[in-house]
């Protein structure tokens, strides 16, 4: 939301995000035009910036920061066994790699990028599913974004819940130390800086839904988009 209120609007993130590639090939006079023009935005989206390996990172919020050592997943909702896990939890659960693109529904992406964590099925095994469960909801620790998936889609062999990517611990700019890599979807749905995790029987619409996007965000067949599938 911006000051007054106001949602960030799909074309907004779509023209400042052009504006963001425009950055990698023209250099640092774009990017600070770009800047400046991210502070004028009446939605408030701020931060846009060409990234490395061919990422563009952008927030509706500033980049939270939690230390390693002090990292806790929640885990809550329908399960069996709610609690917290810390990074050595997760690192001790069954650890999946897997080498996918990443794409962003505004048309950019980043092949072959190495990903390792847990998968998300097998944290939800973890914990104990309870009876009636249909759905996960995510939480950021910004306190802000959310996204949420079916219990189909969340038990899939290719959503993780992600440690590591690009041969490193995710790193804060990535969302780190933890965030959640849903291959198959756009971007958005890959939520950064994950924080909690509730196992529930309905799906709540996620930031990026309420202001516009697809709750189900397959690549090539969503948002109005034809993109080759990840």
């Amino acid at each position: 939301m911006g000051a007054e209120g106001t949602p960030v609007g799909r074309r907004v993130v779509l023209g400042m995000l052009g504006l963001g590639a425009l950055g990698v090939l023209a250099g640092r006079p774009v990017a600070n035009a770009l800047a400046a023009l991210g502070r004028h935005v009446p939605s408030g989206l701020s931060g846009v910036v060409p990234g490395a390996q061919g990422f563009r990172f952008y927030t509706v919020t500033d980049e939270p920061t939690v230390a390693p050592g002090d990292y806790r997943l929640s885990v809550t909702g329908l399960v069996d066994h709610p609690g917290e896990l810390d990074l050595r939890s997760l690192a001790a659960l069954p650890q999946t790699r897997l080498v996918r693109d990443f794409q962003c529904v505004t048309g950019w992406r980043v092949p072959d990028v190495p990903w390792t964590g847990v998968l998300l099925s097998d944290l939800l095994d973890h914990v104990g599913v309870s009876d009636g469960a249909t759905a996960v909801t995510f939480r950021s620790f910004d306190g802000v974004y959310t996204e949420s998936l079916t219990m189909d889609q969340a038990r899939r062999p290719d959503v993780l819940v992600a440690t590591h990517m690009l041969g490193a611990p995710v790193t804060r700019a990535h969302g780190g130390p933890v965030r959640l890599y849903v291959a198959p979807m756009y971007g958005y749905k890959s939520l950064k800086w994950l924080g909690e995790i509730t196992v529930t029987n309905h799906i709540d619409a996620g930031y990026w839904e309420l202001r516009g996007y697809d709750v189900d965000a397959w690549v090539g067949s969503s948002n109005g988009r034809g993109d080759a599938p990840v």
